[in-house]
């Protein structure tokens, strides 16, 4: 199996090298290069096209996030995932908005960090469970859809004649799956909304599977859009 290559960026020398042997001991990852700063990341290049990168923010001289556009250009096709100390709202929307394709803390577990690698590869967009509420209330500060006509949101209890005239997938909906997709919405972990539905986790992340499988979407972020798109939440 061809192994995953990957570029980490980051100024902390004990976190980058304890990252480094982390990823390395998982058989899938082979880390290619490490870099401390922008400009030694791009000198990189001579190590090959990483598969993907994981970079931090606060880097020495220029930042992660105003850096993306560089190491797009020097690294085709490269995936670019954020990994940072840094929860504030401004930081995820520039990350974003340059293209990088996810954005965790680095408080992140790290089968969790392993399993974003291969969603972010996979053409999934990953963001830490913590930053979903500010990523959906960037989001509804731009202006989400109107409610009104075929993109309507009915309640659980609402007529026949408004649900056909909701998208497909929202009216396969289960009541109980339409109130965990609004708490998805919130930004709520599988963990807080078990707590707030008083049910178990696993029964949570069983839910999430089919509502993201009726909706024909693939991760959280998406499932937190659409959400809000439709007035859910």
């Amino acid at each position: 199996m061809k192994l995953i290559r990957l570029l980490v960026v980051d100024d902390h020398t004990l976190f980058r090298r304890g990252l480094t042997a982390l990823l390395s001991q998982d058989g899938r990852f082979e880390v290619i290069a490490q870099a401390a700063d922008m400009g030694e990341a791009l000198r990189c290049v001579e190590h090959g096209v990483p598969d993907l990168i994981l970079l931090d923010n606060h880097l020495p001289g220029v930042r992660g996030v105003d850096g993306i556009g560089a190491l797009k250009a020097a690294y085709p096709g490269a995936r670019i995932l954020m990994l940072t100390v840094s929860e504030d709202e401004d930081d995820l929307a520039a990350a974003l908005q340059a293209g990088a394709d996810g954005y965790l803390l680095k408080t992140v577990e790290s089968d969790i960090l392993s399993d974003s690698i291969i969603k972010v590869l996979a053409g999934e967009s990953v963001i830490s469970a913590e930053m979903m509420t500010k990523f959906v209330g960037i989001f509804r500060a731009k202006g989400a859809p109107s409610q009104g006509g075929a993109a309507a949101t009915a309640s659980p209890n609402s007529s026949a004649a408004d649900a056909a005239s909701e998208p497909a997938g929202l009216a396969l909906l289960s009541a109980r799956e339409r109130e965990i997709l609004a708490l998805i919405a919130h930004g709520d972990s599988n963990k807080v909304i078990a707590r707030s539905l008083d049910i178990a986790e696993t029964t949570v992340k069983i839910h999430v599977q089919h509502i993201l499988r009726k909706l024909q979407i693939s991760s959280r972020v998406q499932a937190a859009v659409f959400a809000v798109g439709h007035g859910l939440g």
